[in-house]
């Protein structure tokens, strides 16, 4: 097996001296593991950053044995972040997403295409607004669509609108721009986004990880506490 396509880099790990096993997710065949000889050279290394666009040239013996890539640089995405920690950390929460959640070998054009619209959202100045939609956009892909405007309730309060899911055992506040078309703001607003993180978090912990004995993903954990 043999073919070449344009991927994400969205895992890596050392697998000798001089090699290091990749995780990409590819435009035309999915989600592929393979080795890179050389991963740990200067001459390579420096671009093989997780989140970073390259060229790869997969070759396979048998479906049931790993493959071995050979790479070029695309598009140096993550390096334009290596001063902002807090879209550096973002990158490695979506990335390790993507690895939990997808399936190996299964193309799947609407997720690489989402993983081209996160990048222009971290450019945006209302970033982490559009990043949680994002990840809502990401699990409905995948099968898990939260459905938030049809199970959510309303209540006026001192003449403000709240939102609020309820269940049997609790009954939790959703931010109001996760419903209406409403301005929110990093830098003004932060306490509204993280309870929009939260919301997700729990939505991923309770229907994706947990029946599917997945660990919460500690990346994700470092990106939300650091915006704490």
């Amino acid at each position: 097996m043999n073919w070449d396509d344009t991927a994400y880099l969205i895992s890596k790990n050392r697998y000798n001296e001089n090699s290091i096993i990749a995780e990409v997710f590819t435009e035309h065949h999915g989600k592929i593991s393979g080795i890179i000889f050389g991963g740990t050279s200067k001459k390579i290394k420096n671009y093989l950053q997780i989140g970073n666009k390259i060229y790869v040239n997969y070759n396979s013996k048998s479906t049931t044995r790993i493959g071995y890539f050979k790479v070029e640089i695309a598009n140096a995405l993550t390096p334009l972040y290596f001063d902002n920690n807090q879209k550096l950390l973002c990158i490695a929460s979506a990335m390790h997403l993507v690895r939990l959640l997808t399936a190996e070998a299964q193309s799947n054009k609407d997720i690489y295409c989402l993983i081209d619209s996160f990048f222009r959202i971290l450019k945006s100045k209302n970033w982490l607004k559009e990043y949680i939609f994002w990840e809502l956009e990401l699990l409905k892909l995948l099968g898990y669509d939260l459905e938030l405007s049809n199970i959510v309730e309303k209540e006026i309060i001192d003449n403000q609108t709240k939102y609020f899911v309820s269940s049997s055992t609790e009954k939790k506040s959703v931010p109001n721009f996760l419903i209406e078309d409403v301005n929110i703001d990093i830098d003004t607003d932060i306490k509204n986004l993280l309870k929009g993180l939260k919301l997700v978090s729990d939505y991923l912990e309770k229907s994706v990880l947990i029946p599917n004995n997945i660990s919460y993903p500690t990346s994700r954990l470092d990106f939300i506490n650091l915006l704490k």
